[in-house]
């Protein structure tokens, strides 16, 4: 992907992500964020919240700074429409309230709003589907292209001259061209799911209704760090779950290295990102790990199936 183009679109992420981002609720005399506590969960509350809270706690906690955010003007989550706001933005309305008016809709069929988002996870990587899919193949495509790439690799192997280079790289790319490969076609979903899995985020913290429920008793709101810290040790199984997917999804996506990864060895790559993931979801909110969670049980089965219809279509070459 052209450089130029690369910028435009991050500029525009940014810009579109900052018109409307969740605002922490601070206690002024004492300048702290201020979090509703008990036995079993801490959750940071927010100002900019699209609707009332339900749990008698949270409510008594808002109450007390009804100063800053009445939460009684605001319309009840279950009622709440895509053309309510208490908080205008084109990051807000695009993407927030409609996942979390999705959230809550299908909270109402299911009864059960971290269910609700796991299917709603799953129901996007559906619908996105189309463009994962072709990663997915291509993927495979790499794979069965590694021996060449070897080569590659081997005979332009301690060459640093401008020439060979330069050599080494036009052999790769009609290598990849032959195999149909574009080593920058996930760019194109990774800026799509990025603001999903921020969208999500501040969904589930701008809507009580949703940071409120539970999920086999662990609570959307709080996360893993807050929860074992308190003392809830199973609150570690959200992280468990989150490294395990990643590390099987990580395995079935491993290719050789190649000069776009800088000739870096894959394993080394996929366990820093590994420990990486590891380190962020102790902060991930339960709800987006959820989210997180499904998405990659998703890609997951897409690569399955994409190996499947490769060895297929490998059977009948072969036939």
């Amino acid at each position: 992907m052209n450089k130029k183009i690369k910028k435009i679109l991050l500029l525009f992420l940014v810009v579109f992500v900052l018109t409307g981002c969740a605002t922490a609720l601070k206690d002024k005399k004492k300048n702290q964020i201020v979090y509703y506590e008990n036995d079993s969960v801490k959750i940071q509350l927010n100002e900019n919240i699209l609707c009332q809270p339900e749990d008698k706690g949270v409510i008594d906690k808002y109450n007390e700074y009804k100063d800053q955010i009445d939460i009684s003007k605001l319309p009840k989550c279950k009622n709440m429409s895509l053309s309510d706001s208490n908080y205008e933005g084109i990051w807000e309305n695009v993407f927030v309230k409609p996942l979390a008016w999705l959230i809550i809709k299908i909270n109402g069929l299911v009864g059960n709003y971290g269910l609700a988002i796991i299917i709603l996870g799953l129901l996007l990587r559906l619908v996105l589907a189309p463009f994962t899919q072709k990663t997915a193949m291509q993927s495979e495509n790499m794979k069965e292209m590694q021996p060449e790439l070897e080569k590659i690799n081997k005979k332009y192997e301690g060459k640093k001259d401008q020439e060979s280079v330069q050599k080494k790289s036009m052999e790769t790319m009609q290598l990849y061209k032959k195999y149909g490969v574009n080593p920058f076609s996930s760019c194109l979903f990774a800026f799509i799911q990025i603001p999903l899995l921020i969208a999500f985020y501040e969904a589930a913290n701008r809507v009580p209704v949703i940071f409120e429920g539970n999920l086999f008793g662990l609570v959307l709101g709080t996360t893993p760090l807050k929860a074992i810290t308190s003392g809830h040790y199973e609150y570690a199984l959200i992280v468990i779950l989150i490294v395990v997917t990643t590390i099987i999804s990580q395995r079935l996506n491993k290719t050789a290295s190649t000069p776009q990864s800088g000739g870096l060895n894959p394993n080394v790559m996929m366990n820093i990102m590994v420990v990486m993931i590891a380190i962020m979801s102790i902060n991930f909110s339960v709800a987006l790990s959820l989210y997180w969670i499904a998405s990659t049980v998703f890609t997951i089965g897409q690569n399955l199936l994409a190996k499947y219809l490769k060895k297929r279509k490998a059977e009948k070459a072969n036939n």
